[in-house]
């Protein structure tokens, strides 16, 4: 079964590596699923979430003006695998050509998948399986509110 996911936020959190990680904060079944990122990938959720462009189109929002331009659209973004502590991700399209509706599924990382689903305000959805394996209670989580650590280039602490 799919749930309909949000973006909590996009911060910092502390991986395995240490602390200082890119992660973003997807709510599912009203549990949290942190996902860590790159820098860059947290940059562009940021600024999708901000709604402010940067000066020169990302990579992300190359590919949303790619695919308006071929005439199709991106229907949802799926978070439904996560295997080795590694999450996988699907986006659905469609493109409708003389007068048939064509649709393709394209594998992606979640952090694309998620960074185009901001632009392009579709559904993100994450199945059963990838919640009970990755999903936290809410209250698992330390906010910046409850720690006393300054905004960083990401957005808040998580």
């Amino acid at each position: 079964m799919e749930h309909e996911a949000t973006v909590e936020g996009v911060g910092v959190g502390v991986s395995d590596e240490g602390p200082g990680a890119p992660v973003v904060l997807l709510r599912a079944r009203e549990e949290l699923i942190p996902i860590f990122i790159s820098a860059d990938q947290a940059q562009s959720m940021q600024l999708a979430l901000e709604g402010e462009p940067f000066e020169r189109p990302l990579t992300h929002d190359l590919f949303v003006e790619m695919v308006a331009e071929f005439g199709a659209a991106i229907d949802r973004v799926r978070v439904d695998d996560l295997a080795d502590e590694t999450f996988y991700a699907k986006i659905d399209t469609e493109q409708y050509h003389g007068g048939e509706r064509n649709r393709a599924v394209f594998d992606c990382r979640p952090s694309d998948g998620i960074a185009i689903a901001l632009r392009v305000d579709c559904p993100l959805v994450v199945t059963d399986e990838v919640v009970d394996e990755a999903g936290r209670p809410p209250e698992a989580f330390e906010t910046d509110e409850e720690l006393d650590d300054t905004d960083d280039d990401f957005g808040d602490t998580l």
